[in-house]
């Protein structure tokens, strides 16, 4: 009987719904108030800009953090340091700390519709920053927070900007949403299949990349003295291994479940925060042991005719999971980095340390390739077969649930080794013109603030995409003039 009331509860009470409709409903409390004529801030000529970036950050997931890092840093560059006030919305304060120099931070709680509501007004304008931005494989509230900001600035007709965006498979309430807050807004997509799905929903879309690309990480004797403390003797090939749960998502409401944990004290190892809790059943729990023992069984075997020193690295706090439970099937001890230990900058030095990659971590490739690390996926979802798709390596993109993971990821561990310098040419000509998309986003975003602002005294930056870039190292730098 119990059983039949939950089911008949979820069915008509669905949390991601009333989330949606919640949202949804303060949104056109807001185009009320400004259809009154009584909107708490709107910009005039002679102020900066105030943006608010709406993204994943606070929750030291690496890839999250490069992505809004350098588009804060572009954002910056291209209207001119003194006239953008930004602020960034952080999960955890404390976990952001040292990010994002010389931009607010604001916090946004679990439970976020009524902070949306109070907090967008109080700026010109929303940019999204997420890359799966438009997704259920994660969590329909994270969509939803960022969809939801974008129809804030909308209902204010501010501007409204997706920021190297990503659109996926979208449950039909998700669909709904964004097709009714996001159609004033503008997207940029960092792939062509993303357009394709947003357009379906009648949002305004252009292309894009990603925007990690121009990040600048700690130097690269910062990375080699990581590894060398974790005995690195400076010689040996380094192999990183980047996993994951890939199949405790999506994150989904649960207020019951929520307060009983509470009542009892109990610690629930699927608890993310809040009232939110990662999928599990036995038969996740099956493919991703399956999936541990496929990584391991392909490393240890690899290991037997390769030279190798491996290192497990968690782009994510949530990875450390991960990598402790990989770490037992491995043949050997191999060390643990993880980013609730170091910082983006770090980490990053690290991966581009590295020789070979095997990541099921889109931003662990990403942040890696400037570098010329040779990389291959072992993928959950669209982003890294759409990222191999453009290096023209698909047959580097494996699935996860792959019924012969293991022996397939052996032989293309083999093959990292045996094309190496092909693979790696190969990677070093798509960085530049990744690199060339992301200035060109610059330009876009202008023509964007142009359109919604014609009198804010945008910069000359002149015609090239070289010019709407924040600046690059010199590593990077010289990545581009070779190209």
């Amino acid at each position: 009987m119990r059983a039949f009331f939950k089911s008949l509860l979820e069915e008509y009470v669905d949390p991601d719904k009333a989330l949606m409709s919640s949202t949804g409903a303060l949104i056109e409390a807001v185009a009320q108030r400004h259809a009154l004529g009584l909107s708490p801030e709107t910009w005039t000529e002679g102020e900066p800009l105030k943006l608010l970036f709406a993204g994943y950050v606070g929750t030291r997931n690496t890839g999250a953090d490069v992505r809004v890092e350098e588009i804060l840093r572009q954002v910056r560059h291209l209207l001119g340091p003194e006239q953008a006030e930004l602020t960034v919305m952080t999960v955890e304060p404390a976990l952001s700390a040292g990010y994002f120099r010389g931009v607010g931070q604001v916090t946004l709680p679990a439970v976020f519709p009524k902070f949306l509501f109070d907090e967008c007004p109080k700026h010109h304008g929303v940019v999204s920053c997420e890359g799966s931005m438009f997704k259920s494989k994660f969590a329909n509230a994270l969509s939803t927070m960022m969809a939801g900001s974008l129809g804030m600035a909308n209902a204010e007709g501010k501007l409204s900007v997706g920021y190297g965006a990503e659109a996926g498979e979208m449950t039909d309430g998700l669909q709904a949403f964004v097709r009714r807050q996001c159609r004033d807004s503008l997207v940029l997509c960092r792939n062509v299949p993303s357009r394709g799905i947003l357009e379906e929903l009648d949002v305004r879309t252009t292309g894009g990349t990603d925007t990690a690309w121009t990040f600048e990480p700690a130097p690269a004797s910062r990375g080699e003295q990581i590894l060398r403390d974790a005995g690195w003797d400076r010689k040996t090939p380094v192999m990183a291994i980047c996993p994951i749960n890939p199949f405790w998502w999506p994150v989904k409401p649960d207020v019951a479940r929520a307060v009983r944990d509470q009542l009892g004290k109990k610690t629930d190892p699927y608890h993310y925060k809040s009232v939110y809790y990662h999928h599990q059943s036995e038969e996740a729990e099956a493919k991703n042991d399956a999936y541990l023992s496929a990584l391991a069984g392909a490393l240890n075997a690899f290991r037997k005719d390769h030279d190798c020193f491996p290192i497990l690295v968690g782009m994510e706090q949530l990875d450390r999971k991960a990598c402790e439970a990989l770490l037992p099937r491995l043949d050997q001890q191999v060390p643990l980095l993880i980013s609730d230990t170091w910082d983006m900058y770090d980490l990053v030095s690290v991966l581009r340390r590295c020789r070979f990659m095997v990541s099921s971590r889109f931003h662990a490739m990403v942040t890696s390739m400037p570098g010329g690390v040779v990389s291959a996926g072992v993928t959950m979802d669209e982003r890294i077969r759409n990222l191999m798709d453009a290096r023209n390596t698909p047959e580097l993109s494996l699935e996860v649930d792959d019924p012969q993971l293991e022996g397939r990821l052996l032989d293309v561990m083999k093959r990292l080794v045996k094309d190496e310098d092909e693979i790696r040419a190969n990677i070093l000509r798509v960085v530049p013109r990744q690199v060339q998309m992301m200035g060109e986003m610059g330009q876009v975003f202008l023509d964007e603030v142009r359109r919604v602002y014609p009198a804010f005294p945008i910069p000359d930056h002149g015609k090239s995409w070289e010019a709407h870039l924040p600046p690059l190292s010199r590593d990077l730098q010289t990545l581009m003039e070779a190209k």
